[in-house]
């Protein structure tokens, strides 16, 4: 299996460059409709969400704790409240759930 390192690598970075290179090369006109245009307006915000949840469940010793503070940090976030407020406040709930778990 080692032999074949150098194979993988070289599928995995035609499949990449794949990825990539085919929108620029299928489409060549301004996309026009709205539903497409609001799909491509969330991806972005979408895979920084998926990227960042599981890491925040996994950031401190209990999955409670991670999880509590980040329904905290929705619900201050939904009311408006300021960046720094939204972290500092979910930072104390997540060491607050750590001191009552132990």
């Amino acid at each position: 299996m080692s032999n074949n390192v150098y194979f993988y690598i070289l599928v995995m970075a035609v499949v990449t460059y794949l990825i990539r290179l085919m929108p620029l090369t299928l489409i060549r006109k301004e996309i026009k409709n709205v539903y497409i245009k609001s799909f491509l307006y969330y991806v972005p915000f979408v895979t920084l969400a998926v990227m960042t949840f599981p890491a925040v469940l996994n950031s401190t010793a209990s999955s409670w704790s991670g999880l509590g503070g980040f329904v905290v940090a929705v619900m201050l976030a939904y009311r408006g409240c300021s960046l720094f407020r939204v972290s500092l406040v979910a930072c104390l709930a997540v060491f607050i759930i750590e001191l009552l778990a132990c």
